[in-house]
């Protein structure tokens, strides 16, 4: 037993349980903390004055100790050859309880809306917020929007005359349409879209919408009316976008969204460089339902998107309307599909194709996104 600590009370119950022989002295002359134990209510009061005007409900604490402290606990741990609580542990739990009796909020260790650490060598705190998650569905109901937020091909982001300095390919986006009015009501700093894949710019997303998980980092609220916020956001929207079935949602659903497969089914109305004959149309489409085509990376994604061969089951495929030389069809298809290079071929980089089979030159002229499925 070592007789010549001097200890404040503190860290002598906390490393020899209150035995043995040893000096207690006031915590600044504490040869382990050195005053930490000491300074519990001062932490506390910067801890409060960071999380002024932040909504939680729970919250952990996480500390950083000089480690000169931490090298002098491990030398006592070694020649007593006894295990006690780490000098880290121990402060982190009294910060947590004192905390905890002068907020009313909950101390936890896992599944926080706030981690709070201290570095108790420069009193200086820092937050970690747990983002706020929404979940929803859009409705794109206009064409030459994209999903996301795409930086500037010249300048990538940092602003150019091109770009008209604001660092962006496009003025904006479906992700920054929704995004704008729930950074405002949660007060965050920025944010993250995830989408249940993605239509082309060009393409109207419609129907029953696309599933959506909008991730607000840094809130500083976290509870809205949720109903009064996708009224606001339809608003600010201006029937270019709509949002529907909006939610609370969490970091999982972010991965189902992106695990699982969603059928999608298509209006495509395409057009031929000859008549398309409707009885003729009919055959090639109805002989695709059930069938595996396989597509290359298309020629217009190529730059962005890895050359690889990819396998897609067709659902089901049918004619809604033959005029002349334009038709509109319904295409149901595995998720990922390449519609447009499904009726064109890409330079028969997709096969098969609606054009090979009906034997002439066909595009899509528009495109939109009717159903995304498995919900």
């Amino acid at each position: 037993m070592i007789t010549v600590q001097r200890l404040c009370r503190e860290c002598f119950l906390r490393i020899f349980r209150g035995k043995g022989d040893i000096r207690i002295v006031d915590p600044v002359e504490c040869n382990v903390c050195e005053g930490l134990s000491g300074e519990i209510e001062k932490f506390v009061d910067l801890i409060e004055e960071k999380l002024d005007g932040y909504e939680f409900d729970t919250f952990s604490i996480g500390t950083k100790i000089d480690a000169d402290i931490i090298e002098k606990e491990e030398k006592i741990r070694r020649s007593i050859s006894e295990d006690f609580r780490d000098i880290k542990t121990w402060l982190n739990r009294k910060i947590g309880k004192e905390l905890e009796r002068r907020t009313g909020k909950k101390l936890v260790y896992s599944d926080y809306d706030i981690n709070v650490i201290i570095d108790t060598r420069f009193d200086h705190v820092t937050l970690q917020v747990t983002p706020v998650y929404l979940y929803g569905r859009y409705l794109k109901l206009v064409r030459g929007i994209p999903q996301t937020k795409w930086p500037c091909r010249i300048c990538r982001g940092i602003g150019c005359r091109k770009c008209n300095y604001t660092g962006k390919q496009y003025f904006e986006s479906v992700e920054e349409i929704i995004a704008k009015k729930a950074l405002e009501e949660f007060q965050g700093d920025d944010e993250s879209f995830h989408g249940c894949g993605r239509e082309d710019i060009d393409a109207r997303m419609l129907g029953n919408g696309r599933p959506f998980v909008l991730e607000i980092k840094n809130p500083k609220k976290r509870r809205v009316d949720i109903r009064k916020l996708e009224e606001k956001i339809n608003e600010y929207a201006k029937g270019k976008v709509k949002v529907v079935n909006l939610r609370y949602s969490n970091k999982d659903e972010i991965r189902r969204l992106k695990e699982e497969s969603f059928s999608k089914v298509y209006h495509a109305r395409i057009v031929s460089d000859v008549e398309i004959q409707e009885k003729r149309l009919k055959e090639v489409l109805s002989s695709l339902e059930g069938k595996i085509i396989k597509q290359k990376t298309p020629l217009r994604v190529a730059h962005r998107r890895a050359g690889k061969i990819r396998e897609k089951k067709i659902y089901g495929c049918k004619p809604i309307w033959v005029k002349g030389r334009e038709a509109l069809i319904e295409i149901k298809a595995e998720s990922g599909t390449y519609i447009k290079e499904l009726v064109s071929g890409d330079e028969g980089r997709t096969r098969p194709s609606i054009a090979e089979m009906l034997g002439s030159r066909c595009e899509v002229k528009e495109l939109d996104v009717v159903a995304v499925e498995g919900e």
